[in-house]
């Protein structure tokens, strides 16, 4: 359904240190950068880049949406908790500690350096 998703910063550097060491927990990798932004995709699948770190092209400052929030996918139980601990290491906030939810699915939730509320889930 969605080409890609981008997500704005107003500390590149910073947000890509967070993002780069969080999402190699997932096997997601930086496979481009430029000035303003950072690309990553699935190590298996290089150019296909599925998430984007980026100032804002109007020079105005990064905000996040009120009910607005990125899910990444996971591949365990122990992959959820993982990632999760590893964002609240890198400076994350909790926003909801790993656990089940809607009866089939294992969840957690934590808002990233910019305050995007962001999310990891695995199929149970």
């Amino acid at each position: 359904m969605f080409s890609f998703v981008t997500l704005g910063t107003n500390n590149l550097k910073k947000s890509k240190l967070f993002y780069d060491k969080l999402l190699a927990s997932i096997d997601i990798v930086k496979s481009e950068e430029e000035n303003s932004y950072v690309g990553y995709a699935k190590k298996n699948n290089l150019k296909k880049i599925q998430f984007y770190l980026m100032t804002p092209h109007n020079k105005k400052d990064a905000t996040f949406g009120n009910g607005t929030m990125i899910t990444f996918t996971a591949e365990s139980k122990e992959s959820v908790i993982n990632f999760y601990n590893l964002a609240l290491k890198l400076g994350g906030t909790d926003e909801g500690s790993p656990g089940p939810r809607h009866e089939e699915h294992f969840y957690a939730y934590f808002r990233d350096l910019d305050g995007n509320k962001i999310c990891i889930f695995c199929s149970d």
